[in-house]
């Protein structure tokens, strides 16, 4: 958040502090309803909304207030429409449940909706059984934290998002847990913006999905069981840290899809069981350092159309193939990482293989052209053709070696 925009939101806030009143929302009380505590309400008060079931949708939030639940009282839309949308800035909204907002293939309908604002806070609510949890459209320098989010759906076209970004900017998503959703983040035109220690599993289509967003980092999150753990697509300068992709397997999953990106880091992740660890196409200068990549089918598939990434200081772990291309060409360099199906040896004992390390086996090629042959991935042919191709090398990629491999891993 830069200066300017610090300090005027700052002023805002203060602004409307003066005066502030409290108003308490409670079935016996004098305002029963949300809708009628906003009526009242100028910006700056805080509406305090007692334990109840309260069947309000289509609320619409257009001045600066500060909206708490009191021991989970529950906003119910039963089935009826969007429950809140936000237009005003410097709002806050917390200690909620949200339930039932109905599929609708016209309209976004969220629990949440923010919508051309800033400075807005959703923290500690629970949203279940939700087209969308939180959509958030052309806002910035709004904050999602610590909430839990949980769908119902079993197929994608009847499924929303859990946390959906459109044009945004400054957003700082943490602390989060969200299951059952189409994706359960996803990010479409959004720039600057910050997703931290959030756990994103059993998702129907992607734990996290990037489309069109530049200069974002993901740091120390957790997408387990998803159908695919993230996507990142068209996009540039992201920052992925230190996260955790396990779990995703199918005929096309895999831990994470680089496609069509540029300049981008990969460090420090963890990639457990999934079909593929990391899927690249058409991505150029990313930086893949300090991953361990454990009991993945592939490890890694690169295209022949990446050009200028660096795989270095990784750790390739028990994986049913290291790495998988579909050109004898390589035009990414490999080095200095630990092959546990490496043979080598260490004579000068520098830490480092004194032979290089061929990591596209001969199997590895036919299964990419006959799928079929995976049934005899444990067989002693297999065993013997991929002996044959280390001592002589005729199909595999002559280009694509680890010059330098370690001979114990860094984790």
């Amino acid at each position: 958040m830069n200066l300017l925009v610090r300090v005027l939101l700052v002023t805002v806030a203060l602004a409307i502090s003066v005066n502030a009143a409290t108003i308490e929302v409670q079935p016996a009380g004098l305002t029963q309803s949300i809708q009628a505590a906003l009526r009242v309400a100028s910006s700056g008060d805080t509406i305090l909304v007692r334990p109840a079931t309260y069947l309000e949708h289509s609320i619409l939030i257009d001045k600066s207030i500060t909206l708490v639940g009191v021991d989970r009282p529950i906003l119910d839309a039963d089935g009826k429409g969007p429950l809140l949308e936000v237009v005003a800035p410097n709002v806050t909204i917390s200690g909620f449940v949200f339930r039932h907002v109905p599929v609708s293939f016209v309209k976004e309908h969220a629990a949440i909706l923010v919508n051309q604002t800033q400075g807005c806070e959703i923290k500690d609510n629970q949203f279940e059984s939700n087209f969308f949890a939180v959509y958030l459209a052309k806002s910035d320098h709004c904050r999602i934290m610590r909430n839990q989010m949980s769908g119902t759906p079993t197929e994608l076209t009847s499924a929303g998002n859990g946390i959906h970004l459109w044009y945004c900017r400054d957003i700082a998503i943490s602390d989060n847990q969200i299951r059952g959703h189409r994706d359960g983040i996803y990010l479409e035109f959004v720039k600057h913006s910050v997703i931290t220690n959030n756990i994103s599993e059993s998702n129907l289509r992607y734990g996290l999905h990037y489309m069109f967003s530049d200069s974002c980092r993901y740091q120390k999150n957790q997408f387990l069981s998803n159908g695919s753990g993230v996507a990142v697509m068209y996009t540039n300068n992201v920052e992925m840290e230190e996260n955790s992709f396990a779990n995703s397997w199918g005929g096309a999953s895999f831990g994470l899809l680089l496609k069509d990106i540029k300049d981008s880091k990969v460090i420090g992740n963890l990639f457990s069981a999934n079909s593929v660890g990391i899927q690249m196409e058409g991505s150029d200068r990313i930086q893949i350092e300090r991953n361990q990549f454990l009991a993945n089918g592939w490890a890694i598939k690169i295209m022949a159309n990446c050009v200028g990434s660096t795989i270095r200081s990784n750790d390739f772990i028990d994986n049913s193939f290291q790495v998988a291309t579909n050109s004898r060409q390589s035009f990414s360099d490999f080095t200095e990482n630990y092959w546990s199906s490496y043979r080598g040896y260490d004579l000068n004992r520098d830490g480092f293989g004194d032979e290089p390390f061929r990591p596209v086996s001969l199997y590895s090629l036919l299964v990419e052209t006959e799928p079929a042959s995976l049934i005899l991935v444990r067989s002693l042919l297999i065993d013997l053709l991929n002996l044959a191709e280390r001592i002589v090398p005729t199909l595999t990629p002559e280009a694509l070696i680890d010059g330098k491999p370690r001979m114990r891993p860094l984790t």
